[in-house]
């Protein structure tokens, strides 16, 4: 996926001062309008929708903006957000700038509409360390829990849910992948690895998220799926690690090594046959293969594989 197209959907990634942007350069100009918070303080808002200016929230990736945002406005230069790990909220630093742009968590976002039961604000587009106060692609939605309860009388969780169109756009993915396993996009539930022996073991890579250390996101643990697994009382001690598409019927197909060989081609090509071998033999034997879906629909998707062989039997 792009790096500026993540740098536009992820909040988490932008790492610049909101100092530097607030404050600026130059002859100062009348000061514009600076968005206050003070209305709004103390409710809780709960994010529903995280779109693209397209109406969609998945990507042609298969990157799924999930509306996970859990906010409140605690005083006039402080914000809390929730962490679903630790389950409780951490305050934040709230900066303000002018035509109701704010800095929270590293994000800055430009307010469209606020109310005391719903916010709408834009996911400001920056690269480096510069921005464009008027270029959004992602548009994100909060009602307040007042407001879903007793007013819309729903769940958080049915407002959360992909509409029709993203429905519609998958399926049209879906589609491709599996009919072309080079056109395999990223399952939102992906492959699931069971073993089927008890001498062999496999473990998912799994990525924990932190608001105190600005690691919000664990998309990689479905964009760049990586399992970990060892096969003891193998033929040889061995350990490759390769990529590999599995179609939407669970069934593997290699890729391509995940090591690089500087120009040798022989040791390139050895690398290729043993880790395919090991491929068809101990893993499609093994290993029960559960293909990965997203809305419900199975679907071709790219694993990365490091497996270990040792001869020893397991202890």
């Amino acid at each position: 996926m792009p790096a500026i197209y993540q740098k536009a959907i992820k909040p988490s990634l932008i790492l610049i001062s909101s100092l530097i942007f607030f404050t600026g350069c130059g002859p100062k100009k009348k000061e514009k309008f600076k968005i206050s918070f003070k209305d709004v303080e103390g409710i809780t808002f709960l994010e529903v929708s995280r779109k693209q200016n397209n109406g969609l929230s998945f990507n042609e990736y298969g990157f799924h903006l999930v509306p996970d945002w859990r906010l409140q406005f605690v005083s006039a230069d402080s914000a809390a957000l929730y962490s679903p790990v630790k389950k409780q909220f951490f305050n934040f630093p709230l900066a303000l700038g002018t035509d109701s742009v704010f800095n929270i968590a590293h994000a800055f976002l430009k307010m469209k509409t606020m109310s005391k039961d719903s916010l709408v604000f834009a996911l400001l587009e920056t690269d480096g360390d510069s921005m464009n106060l008027n270029k959004s692609r992602v548009t994100m939605k909060l009602y307040s829990e007042d407001f879903i309860k007793n007013k819309l009388h729903t769940d958080v969780a049915l407002l959360q849910r992909p509409g029709k169109q993203d429905t519609v756009f998958i399926r049209s993915l879906v589609n491709k992948a599996n009919a072309d396993i080079k056109k395999a996009f990223a399952a939102s539930q992906p492959v699931q690895l069971i073993s089927k022996n008890p001498n062999v073991t496999v473990d998912k890579n799994k990525a924990v998220p932190s608001l105190l250390d600005n690691k919000y996101s664990t998309d990689d643990d479905y964009l760049n799926p990586v399992y970990n697994i060892v096969i003891n009382k193998a033929y040889q001690d061995f350990d490759y690690s390769f990529e590999a598409v599995v179609d939407s019927a669970g069934v593997w197909h290699y890729s391509k090594p995940l090591v690089v060989f500087l120009g040798d081609k022989k040791a390139e090509a050895n690398f290729i046959k043993v880790s395919t071998a090991i491929m068809n033999t101990y893993l499609k034997l093994f290993l029960t293969t559960i293909p990965g879906e997203t809305l419900g629909m199975k679907h071709a998707s790219i694993i990365s594989v490091n497996v270990k062989g040792i001869t020893a039997a397991k202890k």
